[in-house]
């Protein structure tokens, strides 16, 4: 192992990070210091300080992004409408680059040598943090203990823990793999390692509940949108970030945003997972009511193609390149007139529409109507379907001459 004197380790005071601080110490013997960044873990912060002085670190920075989090990489990713798989709301995959950028920018005030991660080498985020990572500072080193240790399963990483008598908040029965921050939850691991077991909600689920636990009274509610930006919640003006803080209560209490997937992992394994992401579903949802409404036919065609391309560089980590921020100016340019308000109606996990409104509405009652008007002529349609059907009706004739020759 080469000679490291200062590294910085992006931490959790999960698993993998808890034992990660004494095992740089003892194998490469240089100082460690930590940085935890909030994006909306909650209590998982708590006491995260001590914890880290006491398993051997030098300091331990805790960096609230939570604001600049959901300005900045939620509600771009929103925008774009972008869904890995079609159903993933990519919670894990937008939260790695700017902790990543954080750490960058701390590693170099601290003089440090070295950037240290605790992401396994079967999963996507080595290549997320590791990208960013390149991307601010690429003559730093990269440390992944996965890729380095003897240690082959979080059995064996419990069993390190125990025997440095450092604290975990996790045990062998309870030992899901879990993600949390703002936007979502997610678990894998244990017995959801098999696509047949039924997830056991009742014991996973922390952000809300089951559909069939869900209230049988459905809830309204009212988002308004600024160039695609949400604005206010039910009449009331606030921030992005709070309002995801309010629709992760309604949405949970609503059984609202659980998803069981498979999914292609980019190192190109399968695997599986169940998501909790009630706030997000809620703001997808809305958003995607209102661009109906606001978007041309072309412009939100195209669109969703685009959403396609965005949801996969956010999910591989490739959040700093260049052709993500082209495909967020090209996403900026769709929503200048995607303002105004949609009501939804929330019922045992379903998002129903219950009316929008906008200024720059492009639907027009007049000529959309059955009844009789007087802005559209019906008899137009003949010499369209007549021109539109031209390349149909030309090869039909051609192959029917062939056929009498």
């Amino acid at each position: 192992m080469s000679k490291i004197k200062k590294a910085v380790l992006a931490y959790s005071g999960g698993l993998d990070t808890s034992i990660i601080i004494p095992w740089l110490k003892e194998n490469y013997g240089c100082e460690v210091i930590a940085v935890a960044a909030d994006v909306g873990q909650g209590k998982e912060l708590d006491g995260l300080i001590d914890k880290a002085i006491k398993t051997g670190a030098s300091k331990c920075y805790i960096e609230d992004l939570r604001e600049e989090f959901v300005d900045e990489y939620v509600i771009p990713t929103m925008k774009a409408g972008a869904v890995y798989e079609g159903s993933y709301l990519l919670g894990t995959s937008f939260a790695r680059p700017i902790i990543a950028k954080r750490i960058v920018e701390i590693a170099k005030r601290e003089g440090a040598d070295a950037i240290c991660h605790g992401c396994t080498g079967k999963g996507n985020d080595q290549v997320r943090f590791e990208l960013a990572i390149k991307a601010f500072a690429p003559e730093l080193k990269i440390i992944a203990p996965w890729r380095e240790w003897d240690l082959k399963s979080r059995e064996e990483e419990i069993a390190y823990a125990e025997a440095r008598n450092i604290p975990l908040t996790i045990t062998r029965e309870t030992n899901y793999s879990k993600d949390m921050n703002l936007w979502h939850l997610s678990h894998e691991g244990l017995d959801l390692e098999d696509p047949g077991n039924e997830p056991n909600y009742d014991k996973i689920l922390e952000l809300g509940v089951t559909p069939e636990k869900a209230p049988d009274t459905p809830t309204y509610i009212d988002i308004a949108f600024e160039k695609g930006v949400p604005v206010a919640l039910n009449g009331k003006k606030m921030k992005a970030l709070d309002i995801i803080y309010e629709l992760n209560k309604v949405g949970g209490a609503n059984g609202i945003g659980i998803v069981d997937l498979v999914e292609n992992r980019l190192v190109g394994m399968k695997s599986r997972g169940v998501y909790e992401t009630p706030g997000g579903t809620i703001l997808y949802k809305a958003h995607e009511f209102l661009e109906t409404l606001c978007l041309d036919r072309d412009t939100h065609h195209y669109k969703a193609q685009a959403a396609i391309r965005f949801a996969e560089l956010v999910y591989f980590g490739q959040w700093y390149t260049p052709l993500r921020e082209a495909l967020s100016a090209f996403v900026d340019s769709t929503q200048e007139r995607v303002t105004g308000h949609v009501k939804l109606k929330l019922y045992k996990g379903n998002i129903v529409n219950a009316g929008m409104w906008s200024e720059y509405s492009l639907y027009d009652e007049e000529i959309a109507t059955f009844d009789e008007d007087e802005v559209y002529d019906q008899a137009d349609s003949a010499g369209f379907i007549n021109l539109f059907g031209l390349p149909i009706k030309v090869r039909a004739m051609l192959d029917k001459k062939r056929e009498e020759k």
